[in-house]
């Protein structure tokens, strides 16, 4: 069974992520698992820094980190076996790199429903599971 399971959550859309989160859980659970919530800040562009305070990336990181703290802790799985890190960078990108350093067994995403959109432009969900060295389950919302 799956012993690292890897869980993106979007924080801005937390209901998104819900039901990947309690898949994890339970698969987790069964297995004798862990799990581990990711969330990816995106860089602050260049042209905006100007305009935001200079500590925003720490801000940013620091409220980040205490949502998925909250998540982590009303999982229900006992602190050794639920963990959280925040990073920052392009998404799929940073999903895979945390996969792959914490030689993850699985990851666990929420996707929306395919739209025409996404059949030609791709989506994370999408870049994730072609691009990923372990298995991907994409829950559909």
């Amino acid at each position: 069974m799956y012993k690292r399971i890897l869980v993106p959550v979007d924080l801005s859309d937390t209901d998104l992520a819900k039901p990947a989160i309690d898949t994890a859980l339970v698969m987790a659970r069964s297995s004798g698992g862990a799990v581990r919530l990711v969330n990816v800040l995106p860089m602050t562009p260049v042209m905006l820094a100007e305009y935001v305070p200079v500590d925003f990336d720490t801000q940013q990181r620091k409220s980040s980190e205490e949502a998925l703290a909250i998540i982590a802790r009303e999982s229900g799985l006992a602190a050794d076996k639920v963990s959280s890190i925040v990073r920052q960078g392009g998404i799929y990108h940073e999903i895979l790199e945390e996969a792959k350093t914490m030689n993850a067994d699985l990851v666990v995403m929420s996707s929306h429903r395919p739209a025409m959109r996404t059949y030609f432009l791709g989506s994370n969900a999408g870049h994730v599971v072609r691009y990923a060295k372990c298995s991907v389950l994409v829950v559909r919302n």
